[in-house]
């Protein structure tokens, strides 16, 4: 039996899935379409799945080991998440009522997952959906001239790990060695130096657009909006420049050969994300499962209590997406 899809306008393509009577049953069913859900993952970039019995962690392991062949590590972390164990971490522990922009998780790094699954246990009570937006869409959405300066020198990120405004080092890389830092930092093409106020800071230069390895499709892959400086609230960004300086920011992002975003670039950058945003509301149990290369995702600020589990998988490498400006570590 194929899978019967709904697609509406403004929202991701939707199965919901009756009759299912626990994870065990959803685990199977999950595997033996999942050959339908690959194919449909290449053609939409994210997929909704309501109904299913998802109702603790547990059954979310469950449903995730029967998705995806492999697991895939969480590096160079820059949000603070809860680990429920097993692999499996809250989407995020922001403040509710703040807004997470769109982005393609780990695109700064050299290795990054190449599916996510998000799982509902407790649905907000306003809000809080995780919108999706197809990049592939939003590179068409893009100026052709700002999209041939990127392809040509790429986008540079830079990163002041403070313990206040941002994760600490240790937290970032896993480890209290300042040395091994280092040695993670030269493997993986990142630029590394300390400050007398023992501040470590780093710069990193990475394609901005990559190539599916599976359809060959060329994609805008970065963080380079969801860091700018312009993205912030300007109230926001206004105190923690005057605070830090405009070298000082926890994360700023540039064009590779480093020439600062303009307001009018970044306004232009988030327009077309969110002229490719679809999103649905939560139901308990629900699934979304991200082609993490196809698709970029977010929140959308929430009231109320709200309990969305992520795990990662398939991990895929920068070089094996045909960046256009090629880096190795």
């Amino acid at each position: 039996m194929t899978i019967d899809w709904i697609g509406e306008p403004g929202a991701p393509h939707t199965a919901v899935i009756d009759g299912l009577p626990d994870a065990g049953a959803a685990a199977r069913w999950l595997r033996a379409h999942r050959g339908e859900l690959r194919a449909a993952l290449d053609r939409h970039g994210a997929l909704h799945l309501r109904g299913l019995p998802v109702r603790d962690v547990a059954d979310f392991t469950r449903v995730r080991d029967a998705l995806f062949a492999e697991r895939a590590a969480y590096q160079e972390k820059a949000t603070p998440r809860s680990d429920f164990g097993d692999d499996v971490f809250s989407s995020t522990d922001l403040p509710p009522a703040q807004a997470i922009r769109m982005h393609n998780e780990n695109s700064y790094t050299l290795t990054f997952p190449g599916l996510l699954l998000f799982g509902c246990l407790v649905a907000p009570e306003e809000g809080g959906a995780t919108p999706v937006a197809d990049v592939r869409r939003v590179l068409a959405h893009l100026p052709a001239e700002l999209v041939e300066r990127y392809r040509r020198h790429g986008w540079r990120l830079t990163r002041s790990y403070g313990e206040h405004l941002s994760l600490g080092w240790r937290t970032t890389f896993g480890t209290d060695s300042r040395a091994e830092v280092e040695r993670y930092c030269a493997d993986h093409a990142i630029e590394a130096a300390w400050g007398e106020d023992g501040v470590l800071r780093t710069s990193q230069l990475r394609s901005a657009t990559i190539h599916h390895p599976r359809t060959g499709e060329e994609l805008w892959f970065n963080h380079l909006a969801f860091w700018n400086e312009w993205s912030l609230d300007p109230a926001i960004r206004d105190v923690m420049v005057d605070e830090l300086g405009p070298d000082g920011l926890p994360f700023n992002t540039a064009l590779g050969d480093g020439t600062p975003l303009t307001p009018e670039e970044t306004a232009v950058l988030n327009e077309a994300y969110e002229r490719a945003t679809v999103r649905r509301r939560w139901q308990p149990g629900d699934l979304l499962l991200v082609d993490n290369l196809l698709a970029a995702h977010g929140r959308d600020p929430f009231r109320g209590d709200r309990r969305i589990v992520v795990a990662m998988g398939e991990a895929v490498a920068l070089a094996d997406c045909a960046p256009t400006l090629p880096v190795t570590g």
